[in-house]
């Protein structure tokens, strides 16, 4: 949830103000993450000086005291390094005080910048407080940075490497983080640590590349001791760089916890692993070593090249990412079938699942688990599964299940979706479930995730980079991937090959008909300003493959609009929510034609003769509505592709209700793109 990033020019002369509009840059790249306050570090003037600026509220204030307290912009150092941070609150109010950098002490010997959760930061804590510590914030990132003074100094006089010094305090902290570490007694070394929480690393340079790999370096599993500070380590069998003397380029590195906000700089980029400590040594050189030898993990970080384009991730002319991200639809959706769907013979080619079809068609059962709207994904997905595979499938939200501790076997397939990768609670369920033994599948919109890299197979979605906070497109395209992976484990049932045919072609409308419903976005801000907009509550009621619609549209009207909108099963409402129904309370009935049409029919005419009166969200061609209802009317297509159709004018209306009531769309309130904390 919080946002990292850093940047060190090595041999490469850059004025202080390129360095420090780098760092404020990079934190607007991941505002979208939702965060309260914002710091950063960076080297001062004099020998070993390290400076820190904090601030509570956005990037933007962080700047102006930037900029009000710098007089040396101009000034050009050969090397530079400084660090960034956005923090969302978890311990400890927002407050400067308690916003990243922490330090270890008056002098800045040692500073740190975190993402993520130290569960054991109270025993620590009192550790420290026992040998004279004392603590000048309420976050569990200052107990980490007091820890590393402390295991410096105790080595009396012996000068650790600064990567041992990291592993010696790493190893004693639990909880997924991200750390990256700087020190006066290492100027110009930079450490990074993952474990739990995204980091990766970019590299820019003009340099030759002797390899598009680092070889893994392991440290001794003694670890370092007061009496052990020379810790043997496997060296590393490849250097990354020429080391020609006629070679005198310089390089840069790039450190984040997004790739969206390493895009701008380079395509280059080396994902951390689990337990992975990145090291820039005084040379320049990027290292990478690990705690412990662990079976099965490989003996090299790739560099991979990141697939995406600046422009994804600008605004361009639109006011919000969000209505941005609303009008790229039409084109997601075919970016998810791109190469995948072969119209002309009804097939789906899936690459990701290939080489696992068989052991997933033997399977005895699927298991869902995600979140938020990757959950509702999944929900709205689950009937076209059971339809085409005829395979039992169980629906978990991954907290639900963690808490559970649920029976998973070994013939069990279990499907992860998430827009990021990363969010923590899905990623914990993942790891219980290959611990069990299962087929683990990632269904994510980020390569490189975690999820994509740790399940055994899986899809991307290729909705493009999503920056409002508010999920639109990537959801669209988890639905059309995961009615795809239906498609694709179907096929081998004969019974189903017409069934199968008719799916297939409505995929091939229907990028044509989301921009039918974008049409209507004049009329759908209407309704809100004389529907919907000032009420305080609202019900969206929905059946079938649009009871999944009817729970993220409550959901988007909720985080953006900030009204309490419950989204119900029309099947349901007799079993009490009827008694919520008069002429006083807003309602959206979705009625698409599809084999419930009747019974959805139905209720609404339990709510008419309560005097209520439901928008309805309809088919063209629906007769019988009541005169004064208002409609909004999409194309008509194949039923288990509606809650495609249906859920696009419910972003449409929860976006103009939150401009309406002066939210900040693309950062709603208390609210985080990726929730990468329990």
């Amino acid at each position: 949830m919080c946002g990292i990033f850093a940047y060190l020019s090595y041999s490469s002369p850059k004025e202080r103000s390129f360095v420090i509009e780098t760092l404020l840059n990079g934190l607007s790249r991941l505002e979208y993450r939702g965060y309260d306050s914002a710091g950063m570090a960076i080297d001062g003037n004099a020998n070993n000086e390290t400076r820190i600026y904090k601030q509570v509220g956005k990037v933007a204030a962080l700047r102006k005291l930037v900029g009000e307290d710098e007089k040396d912009m101009g000034h050009v150092y050969q090397s530079q390094f400084g660090m960034a941070h956005t923090r969302w609150a978890t311990h400890g109010e927002p407050s400067s005080n308690n916003s990243h950098p922490h330090r270890s002490d008056d002098n800045n010997t040692f500073t740190v910048i975190h993402n993520g959760i130290v569960t054991n930061y109270k025993e620590i804590k009192t550790v420290l407080e026992n040998k004279g510590y004392s603590f000048k914030t309420d976050t569990d990132t200052e107990v980490v940075v007091k820890l590393i003074k402390y295991v410096y100094d105790s080595q009396r006089g012996a000068k650790l490497a600064f990567p041992d010094l990291v592993k010696a305090v790493c190893r004693e902290l639990e909880g997924a983080s991200a750390f990256i570490f700087k020190s006066t007694h290492y100027p110009n070394e930079v450490v990074v640590f993952r474990r739990g929480s995204p980091l990766m690393v970019g590299i820019k340079t003009d340099k030759k590349l002797t390899a598009d790999f680092v070889d893994v370096e392991y440290f001794n599993e003694a670890g370092v001791t007061e009496n052990n500070s020379d810790v043997p380590i496997k060296r590393i069998q490849n250097q990354l760089f020429s080391t020609s003397h006629s070679d005198n380029k310089g390089v840069e590195y790039i450190f984040s916890s997004d790739s969206s906000a390493i895009i701008e700089h380079t395509r280059k980029v080396l994902f951390l692993e689990e337990n992975d400590i990145a090291h820039i040594s005084q040379n320049g050189d990027l290292r990478i070593h690990r705690l412990t030898r662990e079976e099965g993990m490989s003996s090299i970080r790739s560099i991979k090249t990141l697939e995406m384009e600046l422009a994804e991730i600008m605004k361009g002319s639109f006011p919000h990412f969000m209505l941005k991200e609303i009008y790229e639809q039409p084109e997601s959706v075919v970016n998810t079938m791109r190469g995948r769907v072969d119209f002309a013979n009804n097939k789906v080619i899936l690459g990701g699942l290939q080489s696992h079809l068989s052991s997933i068609r033997r399977c005895r059962r699927i298991v869902f688990c995600a979140c938020g709207t990757s959950y509702h994904s999944c929900i709205a997905t689950r009937a076209i599964f059971e339809e085409l595979t005829e395979i039992p499938v169980s629906l978990e939200l991954a907290s639900d299940f963690l808490d559970r501790k649920s029976p998973i076997f070994r013939d069990d397939v279990c499907v992860f979706v998430s827009q990021s990768g990363e969010t923590a609670d899905t990623i914990l369920a993942m790891k219980y479930c290959l611990q069990r033994g299962a087929l683990c599948v990632g269904v994510t919109n980020t390569v490189g995730s975690t999820i994509s890299r740790e399940t055994h197979c899986g899809v991307h979605i290729n909705a493009g980079p999503e920056i409002g906070v508010a999920s639109t497109k990537a959801y669209t395209s988890q639905y059309l991937a995961l009615v795809m992976m239906a498609l694709q484990l179907g096929e081998d049932r004969s019974s189903m090959t017409e069934r199968r045919q008719e799916i297939i072609q409505g995929l091939k409308e229907l990028p044509g008909k989301i921009k039918e419903v974008l049409n209507l976005d004049d009329s759908l801000k209407q309704i809100s300003k004389d529907g919907l907009h000032g009420e305080k509550s609202l019900l969206i009621l929905g059946r079938g493959y649009n009871n999944a619609t009817s729970l993220e549209g409550a959901l988007k009207i909720k985080e953006l609009a900030y009204i309490h909108c419950e989204g119900i099963p029309a099947g349901e409402l007799k079993h009490g929510p009827l008694a919520l129904i008069d002429e006083t309370m807003p309602i959206i009935l979705i009625m698409t034609n599809d084999i419930h049409y009747n019974k959805t029919r139905s209720a609404l005419q339990q709510v008419v003769a309560r005097k209520g009166l439901p928008i309805i969200l309809c088919n063209e061609g629906n007769e019988g509505l009541p005169e004064k209802c208002k409609t909004i009317v999409i194309p008509k297509t194949v039923d288990c592709l509606s809650g495609i159709m249906a859920i696009i004018p419910l972003q449409i209306l929860s976006y103009h209700l939150a401009i309406m009531n002066g939210v900040d769309v693309d950062f709603p309130r208390n609210l985080a793109k990726s929730v990468t904390v329990e």
